[in-house]
């Protein structure tokens, strides 16, 4: 099972943005220097819920800073970007990193309306343009030039400059936020990243996910290579006791949900407009379930039953919300010298092509 930092950042005040960041940095280079097997980044819009905004721009400065973890993105909202422009950016972090990006691809949000109006882009069109743009990607890394006549786009390009240092093209992997779409990738043959889901779903779905792999005529050593790819989401707060755990981690999970759903409602009570309803009280914003909190042995147990049941590694978030910057580094300071030790590390991510 591997461990990862997902850097999620968030800023309230849009005149502490940049601390944030420059503290986001800092934590990345720790995570770094603590052996994390991914750092994560994250894409989002408008509100401050991460702070960095533009992870294709940040990952940057990463991959000229740090120099052993995987970089990783949870994910791109490809639809808010030109496909083209996406792969070169892409392939320009590819040499810069040396061949350490792990490309996360999703369509875009699925509950802040906003970011696809400030980018012009109506929401129901977010799947259809992950689709072409993914595949106009593929087309770009791999191929010496091409026409490209879609819905979204009609394309003349020649060979694409850089061309990616990792062959045939850097890892992809997908997100899934429902069961249907992680058959489909699973039926593809593909990895994926499953949000933040009770570990009953989390058990359920891995044991789908198997299933359906082994119907599509996998064998057993195919089967274990791509569920070593993929990742499952949790937040995390380790402190020297379960009482000091729950004293910051809680508070600072609940604020954390709240804020991000603030900008959302806001926008809901003026515009009327929404992309979905959620439901009453999805797993993602429900600390049972959501959050992982206590010392290093009750942290090192929650562990344990992830990995029973069988998943390639954890996308963990340790800055939560309006958690200060020292209480999120000394949580990850404390997960990485005292509980990842009692499980057995695979080595990081090694290329193959998704």
């Amino acid at each position: 099972m591997r461990f990862s930092n997902f850097l999620f950042p968030e800023s309230r005040d849009p005149a502490r943005d940049g601390v944030v960041i420059d503290e986001t940095l800092r934590e990345a280079l720790l995570s770094d220097e603590l052996g994390v097997d991914v750092i994560w980044l994250a894409e989002h819009h408008f509100d401050g819920i991460c702070a960095y905004v533009d992870p294709i721009s940040f990952a940057a400065a990463l991959a000229t800073t740090t120099r052993r973890a995987k970089l990783g993105f949870a994910v791109i909202q490809t639809s808010l970007h030109h496909p083209i422009r996406l792969a070169e950016q892409l392939a320009l972090l590819d040499h810069l990193s040396q061949g350490r990006l792990i490309v996360g691809l999703g369509r875009g949000t699925a509950f802040n309306i906003y970011d696809y109006q400030g980018y012009g882009i109506d929401h129901q069109e977010a799947q259809a343009r992950f689709e072409e743009a993914e595949a106009i990607m593929i087309k770009a890394w791999t191929g010496d030039g091409f026409e490209h006549r879609g819905r979204f786009w009609q394309l003349k390009v020649p060979a694409l400059r850089p061309p990616p240092l990792t062959k045939p093209h850097p890892v992809l992997i997908r997100s899934s936020a429902s069961e249907a779409s992680m058959v489909e990738l699973a039926r593809q043959g593909r990895p994926f990243m499953m949000n933040v889901q009770s570990n009953a779903v989390t058990r359920e779905r891995m044991a789908l996910y198997r299933r359906t792999l082994r119907e599509a005529g996998l064998d057993d050593a195919a089967i274990a290579r791509l569920v070593d790819r993929c990742w499952v989401w949790r937040n995390v707060v380790v402190a020297p006791t379960d009482a000091e755990a729950a004293r910051i981690g809680v508070p600072a999970f609940e604020a954390m949900t709240e804020q991000r759903a603030a900008l959302r409602q806001r926008v809901y009570l003026e515009q009327g407009v929404r992309i979905v309803d959620e439901p009453a009280a999805p797993a993602r914003v429900a600390p049972e379930h959501a959050l992982i909190c206590g010392s290093p042995a009750t942290v090192a147990a929650a562990f344990r039953e992830l990995d029973d049941i069988g998943i390639g590694g954890v996308i963990m978030a340790f800055r939560l919300g309006p958690m200060r910057y020292q209480d999120a580094t000394d949580s990850l300071r404390l997960f990485m010298t005292e509980v990842a030790p009692q499980f057995r590390r695979a080595a990081p991510c090694q290329r193959e092509d998704s």
